[in-house]
């Protein structure tokens, strides 16, 4: 019995803990007009204040870009506590969709 408990606490320790999901956020420019977005490997929940998100996935400027191609340019963007700078942000918003219309000069604005 000692030796199968044994094998199977370096079983563990070998494979390591599950991940847990790393949580992201972000503030597009304009709110998006959906409050649900799927975007490669995370679903987005958006409201007034921010778009949320939890996944495994650990590549935060992949998941940057693809929610600034369905939202449009973000103002922020947050992963697991730390905060885009200036230029991962502006390389993520290099891939936002175009703004329009009345959501462009309200974008202009501010």
């Amino acid at each position: 019995m000692t030796r199968i408990a044994t094998l199977i606490a370096a079983t563990v320790a070998l494979i390591g803990a599950p991940a847990a999901a790393a949580t992201y956020s972000a503030k597009p420019a304009i709110q998006p007009e959906t409050a649900r977005i799927i975007a490669r490997d995370i679903s987005w929940t958006c409201g007034p204040a921010a778009c949320l998100g939890r996944t495994l996935e650990s590549r935060p400027a992949i998941l940057c870009e693809g929610l600034a191609r369905r939202a449009g340019r973000l103002e922020s963007f947050t992963a697991n506590g730390r905060s885009f700078g200036t230029a991962e942000l502006a390389k993520c918003n290099a891939s936002a969709k175009a703004v329009t219309g009345a959501a462009n000069a309200t974008a202009s604005a501010n």
